[in-house]
Protein backbone atom coordinates (compact mmCIF):
# COMPACT_ATOMS: atom_id res chain seq x y z
CA UNK A 1 0.00 0.00 0.00
CA UNK A 2 1.21 3.67 -0.86
CA UNK A 3 2.60 5.81 2.07
CA UNK A 4 0.06 9.47 1.34
CA UNK A 5 1.93 12.35 2.76
CA UNK A 6 0.16 14.05 6.31
CA UNK A 7 -0.85 16.62 4.57
CA UNK A 8 -3.92 14.99 2.99
CA UNK A 9 -6.05 13.33 5.42
CA UNK A 10 -7.26 10.22 3.06
CA UNK A 11 -5.84 8.05 0.15
CA UNK A 12 -9.34 9.55 -1.43
CA UNK A 13 -7.96 13.76 -1.28
CA UNK A 14 -4.63 12.18 -2.09
CA UNK A 15 -5.53 10.77 -5.75
CA UNK A 16 -8.19 13.77 -6.16
CA UNK A 17 -4.83 16.30 -5.81
CA UNK A 18 -3.05 14.53 -7.81
CA UNK A 19 -5.45 13.99 -10.71
CA UNK A 20 -6.21 17.60 -10.06
CA UNK A 21 -2.11 18.33 -10.82
CA UNK A 22 -2.04 16.11 -13.73
CA UNK A 23 -5.34 17.93 -15.53
CA UNK A 24 -4.15 20.63 -15.09
CA UNK A 25 -0.39 19.46 -16.30
CA UNK A 26 -2.16 18.18 -19.63
CA UNK A 27 -4.09 21.09 -20.05
CA UNK A 28 -1.07 23.96 -20.10
CA UNK A 29 0.99 21.38 -22.13
CA UNK A 30 -2.15 21.23 -24.88
CA UNK A 31 -2.39 25.27 -24.91
CA UNK A 32 1.26 25.54 -25.12
CA UNK A 33 1.38 23.18 -28.09
CA UNK A 34 -1.32 24.90 -29.76
CA UNK A 35 0.17 28.03 -30.11
CA UNK A 36 0.91 29.67 -33.23
CA UNK A 37 3.89 28.28 -35.12
CA UNK A 38 7.48 29.56 -34.97
CA UNK A 39 8.77 31.25 -37.75
CA UNK A 40 11.72 29.34 -39.33
CA UNK A 41 15.47 31.11 -38.77
CA UNK A 42 16.58 32.98 -41.43
CA UNK A 43 19.17 31.65 -43.63
CA UNK A 44 22.35 33.39 -44.96
CA UNK A 45 20.57 35.05 -47.56
CA UNK A 46 17.46 36.28 -45.46
CA UNK A 47 19.90 37.66 -42.71
CA UNK A 48 21.54 39.93 -45.92
CA UNK A 49 17.91 41.24 -46.42
CA UNK A 50 18.14 45.26 -45.10
CA UNK A 51 15.03 45.81 -43.39
CA UNK A 52 13.57 49.60 -44.40
CA UNK A 53 12.07 51.85 -41.94
CA UNK A 54 9.82 54.80 -43.04
CA UNK A 55 12.39 56.53 -43.98
CA UNK A 56 14.12 55.06 -46.88
CA UNK A 57 10.94 53.73 -48.03
CA UNK A 58 9.98 57.07 -48.43
CA UNK A 59 13.19 57.93 -50.21
CA UNK A 60 12.42 55.49 -52.61
CA UNK A 61 8.81 55.49 -52.97
CA UNK A 62 9.85 59.65 -54.05
CA UNK A 63 10.94 57.94 -57.55
CA UNK A 64 8.57 56.21 -58.42
CA UNK A 65 9.97 55.37 -61.98
CA UNK A 66 12.94 53.92 -60.45
CA UNK A 67 10.85 51.50 -58.15
CA UNK A 68 8.66 48.51 -57.97
CA UNK A 69 6.36 47.70 -54.39
CA UNK A 70 6.44 43.62 -54.10
CA UNK A 71 3.28 42.75 -51.74
CA UNK A 72 3.81 39.07 -50.97
CA UNK A 73 0.13 39.13 -48.92
CA UNK A 74 -3.24 37.65 -49.15
CA UNK A 75 -5.92 39.64 -50.55
CA UNK A 76 -7.64 39.81 -47.14
CA UNK A 77 -4.95 41.32 -45.73
CA UNK A 78 -4.21 44.21 -47.95
CA UNK A 79 -8.05 45.04 -48.12
CA UNK A 80 -8.09 44.84 -44.01
CA UNK A 81 -5.15 46.55 -42.96
CA UNK A 82 -3.93 48.66 -46.59
CA UNK A 83 -1.02 48.61 -48.78
CA UNK A 84 0.88 51.62 -50.86
CA UNK A 85 -1.01 53.28 -53.17
CA UNK A 86 0.52 51.24 -56.26
CA UNK A 87 2.07 47.46 -56.11
CA UNK A 88 2.62 44.50 -57.60
CA UNK A 89 0.87 41.41 -55.36
CA UNK A 90 2.35 38.05 -55.48
CA UNK A 91 2.13 35.75 -52.86
CA UNK A 92 5.34 34.15 -51.49
CA UNK A 93 4.27 30.55 -53.24
CA UNK A 94 3.36 32.00 -56.57
CA UNK A 95 7.10 34.03 -56.66
CA UNK A 96 9.28 31.77 -58.66
CA UNK A 97 6.88 31.08 -61.34
CA UNK A 98 5.98 34.56 -61.75
CA UNK A 99 9.43 35.93 -61.81
CA UNK A 100 8.58 37.17 -65.76
CA UNK A 101 5.84 39.38 -64.80
CA UNK A 102 8.28 41.43 -62.46
CA UNK A 103 10.74 44.11 -64.10
CA UNK A 104 14.18 43.52 -64.28
CA UNK A 105 14.71 47.70 -64.43
CA UNK A 106 13.41 48.53 -61.04
CA UNK A 107 14.98 48.46 -57.04
CA UNK A 108 11.81 46.28 -55.35
CA UNK A 109 10.75 46.80 -52.17
CA UNK A 110 9.57 43.93 -50.96
CA UNK A 111 6.39 44.18 -48.29
CA UNK A 112 4.21 41.87 -46.02
CA UNK A 113 2.93 42.87 -42.78
CA UNK A 114 5.80 42.79 -40.16
CA UNK A 115 8.60 42.36 -42.98
CA UNK A 116 9.14 38.52 -42.09
CA UNK A 117 7.57 37.36 -45.56
CA UNK A 118 8.96 40.31 -47.51
CA UNK A 119 12.93 39.50 -46.28
CA UNK A 120 12.23 35.65 -47.36
CA UNK A 121 10.69 36.99 -51.08
CA UNK A 122 13.68 39.63 -51.35
CA UNK A 123 16.28 36.69 -50.53
CA UNK A 124 14.78 34.84 -53.43
CA UNK A 125 14.38 37.66 -55.65
CA UNK A 126 18.41 38.63 -55.09
CA UNK A 127 19.38 35.08 -56.18
CA UNK A 128 17.36 35.12 -59.00
CA UNK A 129 19.51 38.52 -60.25
CA UNK A 130 16.92 40.99 -58.99
CA UNK A 131 17.86 44.26 -57.74
CA UNK A 132 16.35 44.53 -54.27
CA UNK A 133 16.44 47.51 -52.24
CA UNK A 134 14.53 46.29 -49.24
CA UNK A 135 12.05 44.24 -47.22
CA UNK A 136 9.49 46.24 -45.48
CA UNK A 137 6.37 46.01 -43.39
CA UNK A 138 3.49 47.68 -43.93
CA UNK A 139 2.64 47.66 -40.15
CA UNK A 140 5.92 48.59 -38.89
CA UNK A 141 5.51 51.61 -42.17
CA UNK A 142 2.08 52.63 -40.45
CA UNK A 143 3.22 52.77 -36.95
CA UNK A 144 6.29 55.09 -38.25
CA UNK A 145 3.78 57.60 -39.49
CA UNK A 146 3.41 56.50 -42.70
CA UNK A 147 0.23 56.60 -44.30
CA UNK A 148 -1.36 53.26 -46.04
CA UNK A 149 -4.38 53.11 -48.91
CA UNK A 150 -6.57 50.90 -49.97
CA UNK A 151 -7.80 49.70 -46.28
CA UNK A 152 -11.65 49.12 -45.93
CA UNK A 153 -13.50 50.44 -43.07
CA UNK A 154 -16.29 48.41 -41.63
CA UNK A 155 -20.03 50.24 -42.96
CA UNK A 156 -18.03 52.07 -46.00
CA UNK A 157 -20.49 52.40 -48.78
CA UNK A 158 -18.85 51.13 -52.30
CA UNK A 159 -17.19 54.11 -54.51
CA UNK A 160 -19.73 55.09 -57.50
CA UNK A 161 -18.26 53.90 -60.68
CA UNK A 162 -17.00 56.58 -62.82
CA UNK A 163 -18.94 58.13 -65.66
CA UNK A 164 -19.70 61.07 -67.60
CA UNK A 165 -22.40 62.37 -65.65
CA UNK A 166 -25.61 60.76 -67.24
CA UNK A 167 -27.84 59.07 -65.30
CA UNK A 168 -30.28 55.85 -66.51
CA UNK A 169 -33.71 56.63 -66.71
Amino acid sequence: MLDYPKRFPTPLLARIVRSATLAAALTFGVAASAQAPQTPPLTAAEAAIKVLDRAQVDALLAKPDKVLVLDVRRPEELSSIGSFPVFLNIQNADLERSLGYIPRDRQIITVSNHAHRAIRAAALLTGKGFRVAGAAGVQDYEAQGGTLSGKKVAGQPAPAPAGNGAHAN
